[in-house]
């Protein structure tokens, strides 16, 4: 098995960013990842005591499939958010301040018009909290040859992004990621601990890139493979550094 890409989602809902190299903590989240969250309308989320929060309290692909038409790239070192569409820049701000949040806030209430529940308010995630879908969702993983038996079934090119992993797994057999939970993986400098299978949900459905929602995913696992599932949970065990190419090894069952 070996890493074949990596990548952060720094907002949850937009767009993904590629990486090279990520390190690691124990115990930690992904690098970068749901650091922040779209809340639409109230969802009663408290910074200074954070609880998960259903991922349908927030502007997500499962219900607002438009958001995968929209490129986002966010620089930790400035703080800034920039939203392009159909090539252009449509909107930027400073998380870091009221007044860039707002200009974030305010482009997306206007961009999903009557998806909008209630005010939309930029969330940042406190200290030792992420934005993820799932309580285990440190650090997600899925094999690239699961996603080609999709694929397959689906009689149609399925974009391994549409399940918005942090590390996508290649040379491995189709579904041997069922057999992992309970085991330990060495990537790189790391160790990551398997916890449970991702069950998946309506936001396959939608293509990367042009937010059209053009395939029932979820009906074709169920109805080719007897589960809705695709990818793994992991917690990082030991820290260390993980690249593209590092081999993946199986250290303990």
């Amino acid at each position: 098995m070996r890493l074949a890409t990596l990548y952060r989602y720094p907002v949850k809902g937009l767009s993904p960013e590629p990486l090279q190299t990520a390190d690691l903590e124990a115990d930690g989240y992904f690098p970068g990842d749901r650091l922040f969250a779209l809340e639409n309308g109230p969802s009663g989320f408290r910074p200074e005591a954070p609880e998960h929060q259903p991922k349908i309290k927030f502007l997500m692909l499962m219900r607002n499939a438009a958001l995968a038409g929209l490129k986002t790239r966010y620089d930790a070192a400035t703080g800034i958010l920039t939203i392009d569409k159909d090539g252009g820049e449509v909107a930027r701000g400073d998380l870091r301040s009221t007044e860039g949040r707002e200009a974030i806030e305010d482009f997306l209430a206007g961009f999903l018009s009557s998806e909008i529940r209630g005010a939309v308010r930029l969330l940042a995630a406190p200290g030792g909290f992420r934005f993820t879908d799932s309580k285990s969702g440190f650090v997600s993983l899925v094999n690239l040859a699961s996603v080609a038996a999709i694929s397959a079934a689906q009689g149609a090119a399925v974009d391994p992004l549409r399940f918005r992993a942090n590390l996508y797994v290649e040379d491995m057999a189709p579904w041997a990621e069922a057999a992992l939970p309970g085991r330990t993986l060495a990537i790189g400098g790391a160790r990551l601990d398997i916890l449970k299978m991702t069950d998946r949900c309506a936001a396959t459905g939608v293509e990367p890139g042009t937010g059209r929602r053009d395939m029932d995913l979820v009906q074709t696992l169920r109805a080719n493979f007897g589960h809705i599932d695709c990818g793994v949970y992991a917690r990082v065990t030991q820290g260390g550094r993980i690249a593209a190419g590092d081999a993946i090894n199986v250290v303990s069952a």
